[in-house]
């Protein structure tokens, strides 16, 4: 097959969004398809692989890290054309999600949309958004759905949710997989070595943004409350993004030390990453706006336990008791979980094996053989309804142009 991607989150930037786009890719190509990507443009960044194709772009107003692309280029609508595609993939209802449901229809592919947001709760992002925002977020998502011939969801909380947003085209899950040959022979000690924390030292680690959907300053707030009961705790943030300064404040504030109490070690590579995941002892994480919260399962392949907040898409990840520790959202709460689990050795070391078979069940071959038969499916689908006329295909016109 040959798949054009749609996306507005894709390289440099660093999210969910893009770990799930580049593991689907590399297991999609191993498996003999060809993938072809169309997203944002970012200043100074060249892309080591084939086939990405980028759009002129510019800063987000409220997040500099993350471009924007302008979808206006008769040059890469020509490009569309010429690469023959059997299937457009959008990762996205806006921007270019939306450009490329306009290539499926005018090039008549089936389109596929992965429903990685919940973006009702992302509107902060657009300024001036009003109190009407997240309603009107719920029925666009709800209306690009609906010109779909098939939308993924990572997880069942994330179907039963846009099932009942009324959504009428077909809905599966697929969650994003771990590629599990990437944790394997870590080294030893990399975290503690390269940032100066003790041996000794109890590490509650958290991977992901700076941003305000992952709930950073309760986790800042929860840990305060678990310094205060195991004086050699430590927190590692491994993130990047626009409120960094902001939570470096509320640390100190909180009359937590940088640098000793609270590490930010800003963005780190994949590999580095996952050296930090082996280094720690818990893996903390207090977002309530997950549709998978795929640095989870990252954890979990390194036999890490969790806590977490019970939040959409967390549940269906971390299994209560087993693989982790699912709080409400209560500070007291989170922070008492985490200090149990930090003194119990034998506990944590009970959990990292259930961890490590959770993720394997996870594994990205695995979730890629299913995203291809969908593929097959949607595809067969496609060809036994091409001629017929179709009230779908003219409301596409009417949503799209």
């Amino acid at each position: 097959m040959r798949i054009g991607v749609f996306t507005d989150s894709y390289l440099p930037y660093t999210s969910g969004v893009v770990t799930s786009i580049t593991t689907f890719n590399e297991e999609l190509r191993r498996l003999g398809h060809e993938v072809f990507v169309f997203a944002p443009k970012y200043h100074g960044y060249r892309d080591t692989d084939e086939g990405v194709f980028r759009f002129f772009s510019v800063p987000a107003p409220t997040n500099p890290d993350y471009a924007l692309a302008v979808p206006v280029s008769p040059r890469l609508a020509l490009t569309v054309g010429k690469l023959e595609l059997d299937l457009v993939h959008a990762h996205s209802p806006f921007n270019l999600g939306w450009w490329g449901a306009r290539c499926a229809r005018r090039f008549d592919l089936p389109l596929v949309f992965t429903y990685h947001t919940l973006y009702d709760q992302y509107v902060h992002y657009v300024p001036l958004a009003g109190p009407l925002a997240r309603d009107l977020a719920v029925r666009y998502s709800r209306r690009f759905c609906d010109r779909c011939d098939l939308v993924i969801t990572p997880t069942r909380q994330v179907e039963a949710l846009v099932s009942g947003y009324g959504v009428r085209a077909p809905v599966r899950v697929i969650p994003t997989g771990v590629r599990l040959e990437r944790f394997q022979q870590r080294r030893a000690g990399w975290l503690r070595s390269t940032w100066g924390i003790p041996s000794d030292a109890k590490v509650c680690l958290f991977v992901g943004r700076l941003t305000r959907e992952k709930n950073l300053d309760f986790l800042l707030r929860a840990f305060a409350m678990v310094k205060a009961m195991i004086s050699e705790a430590v927190l590692v943030i491994v993130a990047g993004g626009p409120l960094e300064q902001e939570l470096k404040q509320l640390a100190v504030d909180l009359g937590l030390e940088l640098d000793r109490d609270v590490v930010f070690t800003g963005r780190l590579g994949y590999d580095d990453v996952v050296d930090a995941y082996f280094d720690a002892d818990l893996f903390t994480f207090a977002s309530v706006t997950e549709t998978q919260g795929l640095v989870l399962v990252e954890a979990m392949a390194a036999g890490l336990p969790v806590v977490a907040v019970r939040a959409f898409g967390v549940s269906d990840m971390v299994e209560d008791g087993k693989s982790g520790v699912l709080v409400e959202p209560d500070l007291e709460q989170f922070a008492l979980q985490v200090v149990g689990l930090l003194r119990d050795d034998s506990r944590r070391a009970a959990m990292a094996p259930v961890a490590r078979a959770r993720a394997e069940s996870l594994s990205s071959r695995a979730t890629a053989a299913r995203l291809e038969h969908e593929y097959r499916e949607v595809l067969a689908r496609h060809r036994n309804r091409r001629g017929e006329p179709s009230a779908r295909r003219r409301q596409d016109f009417m949503f799209l142009a």
